[in-house]
């Protein structure tokens, strides 16, 4: 076994959850007379939290007047509404039977809200996630290594022993951030060649190759 410990990306790796993001920001934008997003706009604007992605979608910006208060109200409308048309990618629920039944240990890291992050985990992977963090006060959000390094620490696992999975250029560059290694997919919201030009060096096409990198 290569690696003990493997951490997931959350959305675009384990989860497509794209089109729930994109009906949860349009739910804002129309309520306050704002155009509509389709969802190749919002797919390049997830990766790097609520706020930018929110940030992107509103056509001022954060200059936009009561921006922090359309972003609590997004937030909180997203966690009552992320589980409608979200679902795991083809092959992942059985990726991580693999992963736990050769004992990996097992984290999710996102840029998504604690709450939100944890709840989505519990629902769908709850079996075989042992540790999961999203953004919270007092932890950067990635690229920092933050999360990481905090999964890591609650599993007791060294930078040598962990691989980092996920679909993007954050991804990358945390894993950069935290000195670990990184396998790059290739089925999330960024293209291959994308994060190839961007150096990924490891690319999974399917979750059961993940398995066999790790």
């Amino acid at each position: 076994m290569r690696y003990t410990t493997v951490i997931f990306d959350l959305d675009g790796t384990l989860l497509n959850t794209l089109e729930d993001i994109r009906d949860s920001v349009n739910h804002i934008l129309t309520k306050y007379g704002f155009p509509e997003r389709d969802l190749e706009q919002i797919r390049l604007s997830v990766g790097n939290g609520s706020g930018v992605l929110l940030e992107k979608s509103l056509p001022q910006g954060r200059d936009t007047p009561g921006f922090e208060e359309l972003l609590a109200e997004y937030v909180a409308w997203y966690e009552g509404h992320n589980r409608i048309k979200t679902a795991p990618y083809g092959g992942v629920l059985e990726m991580l039977r693999a992963l736990t039944a050769s004992e990996h240990k097992i984290a999710v890291v996102s840029n998504k809200p604690d709450a939100n992050t944890r709840a989505l985990v519990r629902h769908f992977f709850g079996g075989y996630v042992s540790v999961a963090i999203g953004e919270r006060p007092g932890i950067r959000r990635k690229p920092a290594p933050d999360s990481v390094k905090a999964a890591m620490e609650e599993l007791q696992s060294y930078s040598y022993e962990t691989v980092y999975v996920g679909d993007s250029e954050v991804d990358l560059k945390t894993a950069r951030a935290a000195g670990i290694d990184c396998v790059s997919v290739a089925w999330g919201f960024r293209s291959p060649d994308f994060l190839r030009s961007l150096g990924a060096k490891t690319i999974a096409n399917t979750p059961a190759e993940v398995v066999k990198l790790v």
